[in-house]
């Protein structure tokens, strides 16, 4: 959806900045973040029956393809853009149903913003009859590694000289081996179990690849690595859940939100 700016764009030349889309029958309250531009006021754009775009004039040459690429090699300054467009959508969000744009939506005008945008009013209807109401969560689950002297992969040593010296060394092989294989049958099982409890609450889900780096001196290993579309009115017992499920597996289950549902907008 996003309208390139050409790079170089003229100086004082200016674009379209989108941060979302609502539904509101009037003009919503913008009140509250000042966005990426302290020199012009957000304000709300009409793009479709019920559907306002809320949207803020920047500076073109601050989003060529030279600019962007110069910020994303800029960790803090990427960042500050990030920061600033989440905390646009999250005071809209608070307000009002609405589906988050990505970061950096522009257009040249207002004109081709409200005709790019309202050409996508059916998408946009659909996905705010999803998540109306509803919040995104985040669902981690750990499980601890065994202790040093007893980890799964600790190599076994080398045979001593002796009668049944090489036999007890392949059985202690073909032990560990073994355990190897139960740890993670067992981290696999604990994963299912919560995910299958939580997408039972949970009105969507979407389970995504765990984490594999860990600090060295962190004995966990994440098994499980979802979100979930969760109705404002069962928030209280997906908190329970976690609970519950914490105590049942003897697994770590972290539990994080509410988030406007950046994950499910896009599925309709």
């Amino acid at each position: 959806m996003t309208e390139d700016i050409p790079a170089p764009a003229e100086a004082g030349t200016e674009a379209v900045y989108v941060y979302a889309v609502c539904r509101a029958e009037e003009p919503p309250d913008l009140t509250g973040p000042a966005g990426l531009s302290c020199e012009s006021p957000l304000r709300p754009l009409a793009v479709g029956p019920a559907l306002t775009a809320v949207v803020q004039t920047v500076r073109a040459a601050d989003f060529t393809d030279e600019a962007w690429q110069a910020r994303l090699a800029d960790e803090p300054e990427l960042e500050r853009y990030a920061r600033a467009h989440h905390e646009v959508v999250c005071a809209v969000a608070a307000r009002l149903p609405t589906v988050p744009l990505p970061l950096a939506t522009l257009y040249h005008d207002e004109q081709r913003a409200r005709a790019a945008l309202s050409r996508e009013s059916r998408r946009f209807h659909a996905a705010l009859e999803r998540t109306a109401n509803h919040s995104e969560w985040g669902v981690k689950v750990y499980v601890t590694d065994a202790p040093a002297g007893q980890a799964a992969g600790a190599a076994p040593q080398p045979p001593a000289a002796g009668a049944g010296a090489g036999r007890a060394y392949l059985d202690r092989k073909r032990s560990l081996r073994d355990r190897r294989e139960r740890q993670r049958s067992d981290a696999l099982r604990i994963a299912d179990a919560v995910d299958a409890d939580v997408s039972a609450l949970a009105t969507a889900s979407r389970r995504l690849p765990p984490h594999g780096g860990r600090a060295p001196e962190e004995r966990r290993t994440q098994v499980l690595n979802a979100t979930y579309l969760v109705a404002g009115e069962r928030a209280a017992e997906l908190a329970r859940l976690a609970r519950n499920l914490r105590e049942r597996t003897g697994a770590q289950v972290e539990l994080s939100g509410p988030w406007v549902p950046y994950s499910f907008v896009g599925e309709v």
